[in-house]
């Protein structure tokens, strides 16, 4: 989770929503990494869980991350919770919570549903860091006047 800090503070740092993503394998290797680029590409579904799957996928040409988790800084949104299902990702590892648009159980649980598939959730891990950090995002854009 930590280095999916770094990340999320890196992309505060470009003017991004502070969110940072990797995945690891079963041997804690890292493959893939990700942070919010929505500002930077123009792109609403350039979210950081998104970038870092489809890095996985055009360097590791797997169709299945079955043994593989998810560290994410923010609770993923419906469509990163698709996207997850899609990529059949074992666990999924949050820190801090989505009161706007959480879908792993703050504004919904899509994987209470029947998919056939669900990944193991874990949230909460470094929450007080990753909140912080969305917190003082928030706060630059009141700032602004956004």
């Amino acid at each position: 989770m930590k280095q999916a800090l770094e990340l999320a503070e890196y992309a505060l740092t470009m003017g991004e929503a502070p969110i940072g993503a990797i995945i690891i394998d079963e041997n804690d290797v890292v493959l893939a990494k990700g942070y919010n680029q929505v500002e930077a590409r123009g792109n609403p579904l350039a979210h950081a869980e998104i970038i870092a799957l489809e890095d996985c996928f055009a360097r590791y040409k797997h169709n299945s991350l079955s043994d593989c988790t998810l560290y994410v800084t923010l609770e993923p949104c419906l469509m990163c919770a698709g996207a997850i299902l899609q990529a059949r990702l074992k666990r999924i590892v949050y820190g801090a919570y989505s009161d706007k648009g959480g879908a792993l159980s703050s504004v919904a649980n899509v994987y209470e549903h029947k998919f056939g598939y669900s990944p193991m959730v874990r949230g909460g891990i470094l929450e007080s860091e990753c909140a912080a950090l969305m917190n003082q995002f928030g706060e630059s854009l009141r700032q602004e006047g956004l």
